[in-house]
């Protein structure tokens, strides 16, 4: 283990743990690397004879809700180990901060390719950025989705997990909320947000009554997911469950497909073009497929499309706050100022579109 790890890692305490509860990982000297030190999360390798794993804690200047994030990830992956669905297989979790300093857990490592973010597009390794490959992509990640949403959550131990009385009742409030905070916590005026108060009052007035609650991962997209390398396009494991809770999962479905194509509009490509949307399916190609697989009712799917969008538009506001506060820069307001706009201009569009 490299120095600048020790504050991360105590190796004999982290030993005398595995010793005890992951033997898979084999017995010798134990070796620690680091693969990823962000702001919310750092992950380890650990290697000692047996198989490779890795080691998920949060940073020594941890956000608020780190630790309980941890350990909530490390809940749902366990609860998820025998499913069908695509994911780090966890070996072990340890709520104790007395063991590395931190709440963490043990994971199987898992190969293959992630998406990466490049000036604000999403870009998939070769051969799956061009046709034909890349129009499996999408695919792929719906065979995911389809796989968490045919998980009894409650079968799993998951229940408590979230809460998913009323649930699409309270997100609104919950987002509106949400929103209005920024005022206390960055100083921030607000601002006319053209689309907004239509999404809300839409929302509220257009409630499903063919809710089905389940597992949502809550950030889904290609850089959170791990593919197989050569095609076809097969997912490996959904990664990064940060987010996860117990709702809806036509909502995870719906935050993936806004950024596809929409056959109401067949000549209009998304305005956040953070994928090839042109070499992808439809949404609603992708929504018919899901209910293939899943047996859901599609006839509602339009409304967790539209409050998606309402959810994303109210969270990245927080960026243009910050920015006008001196947090972030210039720059990063503005462009997070788009992407709000555009996610409450789309959702207006939409609900016109279907009356």
């Amino acid at each position: 283990m490299r120095d600048d790890l020790s504050d991360l890692v105590d190796i004999p305490r982290l030993t005398e743990w595995l010793d005890a509860h992951i033997p898979q990982l084999g017995n010798g000297p134990l070796t620690v690397r680091k693969i990823h030190g962000g702001t919310s999360n750092v992950i380890l390798s650990l290697e000692r004879g047996g198989e490779m794993m890795v080691l998920r804690r949060p940073p020594v200047v941890a956000p608020p809700g780190s630790e309980k994030s941890v350990m909530r990830e490390a809940r749902v992956l366990t609860a998820l180990n025998g499913t069908p669905v695509p994911h780090p297989i966890c070996r072990g979790s340890c709520a104790d901060t007395g063991v590395i300093g931190a709440p963490f857990y043990v994971m199987d490592k898992v190969d293959g390719w992630a998406a990466t973010i490049i000036d604000e597009h999403i870009y998939h390794k070769a051969p799956f950025d061009q046709p034909p490959y890349e129009y499996g992509v999408a695919y792929a990640m719906v065979d995911g989705l389809v796989a968490l949403a045919n998980v009894d959550y409650k079968g799993v131990g998951l229940e408590g997990f979230g809460k998913p009385d009323n649930y699409l009742e309270r997100q609104v409030d919950r987002w509106e909320g949400q929103l209005l905070s920024y005022k206390a916590l960055y100083n921030y005026p607000g601002r006319d947000l053209p689309g907004y108060t239509l999404t809300r009052d839409w929302l509220r007035a257009n409630i499903p009554s063919t809710f089905q609650a389940g597992i949502i991962h809550g950030d889904v997209g290609t850089p959170n997911a791990l593919f197989a390398d050569g095609p076809p396009c097969r997912l490996n494991a959904l990664i990064d469950w940060e987010l996860s809770t117990i709702g809806d999962p036509l909502l995870d479905l719906a935050s993936f497909t806004n950024a596809m194509r929409d056959e109401s509009a067949p000549d209009l490509l998304p305005t956040k073009r953070l994928y090839n949307s042109e070499n992808w399916p439809t949404r609603q190609e992708m929504a018919r497929y899901y209910a293939a697989g899943t047996g859901r009712d599609m006839a509602d799917f339009d409304y967790y499309a539209i409050l998606a969008m309402f959810k994303g538009g109210c969270i990245l506001e927080y960026k243009v706050a910050q920015s006008q506060a001196g947090i972030l820069s210039k720059e990063t307001g503005t462009f997070f100022s788009r992407l709000v706009l555009e996610s409450f201009a789309n959702a207006a569009d939409l609900i016109r579109r279907i009356g």
